[in-house]
């Protein structure tokens, strides 16, 4: 599936408060979901010794699921599209890449 073909789809189940001018929604709703892939994870290092099961990779899926949701409701609330948005940072980290900066921190090294 192609990324603006998945927002547009997405975009159609979106049923939050002021959809189209509400980018708190998403932006808090991201961040939960992205906690939920790291308890999950953590657990994985708590419970299994750092082994993910079948079925604990297929709970983290879903997961990343609802985590892309997010993504292409912000995306899509600030007005951009999933495929300019993957552009752009595929651009930013090869040309970190050329500079010898791909590691590190900071936003503009």
């Amino acid at each position: 599936m192609e990324l603006n073909a998945y927002q547009d789809a997405a975009r159609r189940t979106a049923a939050y408060p002021q959809v189209g001018q509400n980018p708190i929604y998403p932006t808090l709703g991201l961040t939960g979901e992205a906690g939920e892939v790291a308890d999950k994870v953590k657990k994985v290092l708590r419970d299994r010794q750092g082994v993910f099961d079948p079925q604990t990779r297929e709970a983290i899926k879903l997961e990343l699921g609802d985590v892309l949701w997010y993504i292409a409701q912000l995306a899509s609330e600030l007005g951009y599209e999933l495929d300019e948005v993957a552009s752009a940072n595929l651009d930013k980290l090869a040309s970190r890449a050329a500079r010898g900066r791909i590691t590190g921190s900071g936003d503009h090294r």
